[in-house]
């Protein structure tokens, strides 16, 4: 029992990679178009498009890897079947139910993975990649109108005379204005310092003016710091239970919980689903296999999307439920009654 053990695995191991690496390949270049229609607003240099790729890893490994298990287990049990090994081991009198016990535990283990992917990976990989885009989006803003006369910069009009090859700007000039009072500043030399995610404007060298009604005033400054102008907007992140039961995105992330949720355990409740498709026999319906794999897909996936917006969260027990009566009966009398 030990070999057919280990010889079913063997098949499902082959066939799970062999199909794992196109899907994961192409999932990949689909989020890595995605990221490419940022450097329209940041720009991103190759190490920081791959740090927004590892932060989206999680994601496209959830989205991956129940699928290519179900695929996998199901064209595995029907190798066996096409080989006739089905039928010895049936005539040997082994029960259909030994080869679901053999697959209970690489979907069991699979289905812990992905339910720490989801729960507690992906809540932190958000935050990371959320925050990293809003923070070069701030930056952003202020290098893309560093060098434009009368561009905004927080509250302030930005003109900068030159760029200077370290980095820094020279002869620049700002100008705020407000009800009461207008402020002119210049400074010979200025450079963008990021202190804590937030952008300052450090000038030197320079002179301030300010005038109103009532009075003008002037002053020379070796060193003026513009401070919280470009503040960038960074969510908070503690612990995985934290991100989930906050009311940031509330209806977002009660939808993702829900769907997340159910592709998780959709490993372990496929494997009465994988048993009746893959067990066949050949000469009847092995044109139909396919088409079977791909309706019970959309049919689960279906269910998931079409309930939770009427039923919010019980659509898990109510998918999980009818799932497992349904692919219980359809294992009952396509499988347990001819064998």
């Amino acid at each position: 029992m030990k070999r057919l053990r280990k010889y079913i695995i063997a098949n499902l191991s082959m066939l799970f990679l062999t199909i794992f690496l196109p899907l994961f390949s192409i999932a990949s270049v689909i989020f890595l178009i995605k990221l490419a229609t940022y450097t329209s607003v940041i720009q991103l240099s190759i190490w920081e498009m791959s740090k927004l790729y590892f932060f989206i890893l999680p994601e496209i490994l959830f989205y991956t890897l129940p699928v290519t298990f179900f695929i996998a287990a199901t064209l595995s049990i029907f190798k066996l079947s096409t080989d006739n090994e089905i039928v010895v081991l049936f005539a040997l009198g082994i029960h259909p139910n030994f080869i679901i016990k053999t697959l209970v535990k690489p979907a069991l283990l699979l289905s812990i993975v992905l339910l720490f992917d989801f729960f507690i990976l992906f809540p932190h990989a958000t935050v990371l990649s959320s925050n990293f885009i809003s923070y070069k989006k701030s930056e952003a803003k202020f290098n893309l109108s560093a060098s434009e006369f009368g561009h905004s910069f927080g509250d302030w009009l930005l003109y900068v005379g030159k760029n200077n090859p370290d980095g820094t700007y020279g002869n620049v000039f700002l100008f705020n204005k407000n009800k009461k009072e207008e402020v002119l500043v210049s400074a010979k030399e200025a450079e963008i310092i990021n202190d804590s995610a937030i952008l300052r404007l450090k000038l030197s060298n320079g002179e301030g003016y300010s005038y109103s009604k009532e009075k003008f005033s002037q002053i020379n400054f070796n060193t003026m710091f513009i401070n919280d102008t470009m503040t960038t907007d960074l969510t908070t992140y503690k612990t995985a239970l934290g991100y989930w039961l906050s009311d940031e995105r509330k209806d977002s992330k009660r939808r993702m919980f829900i769907t997340d949720s159910l592709l998780s355990i959709f490993p372990l409740l496929s494997l009465l689903l994988v048993a009746s498709i893959g067990i066949v026999h050949v000469r009847q319906q092995q044109g139909r296999i396919y088409l079977y794999m791909f309706l019970s897909i959309a049919v689960y996936y279906g269910a998931i999307l079409g309930l939770q917006d009427l039923i919010s969260f019980y659509t898990i027990p109510v998918v999980f439920l009818t799932w497992m009566i349904a692919t219980y009966i359809i294992y009952k009398k396509t499988i347990v009654a001819r064998f």
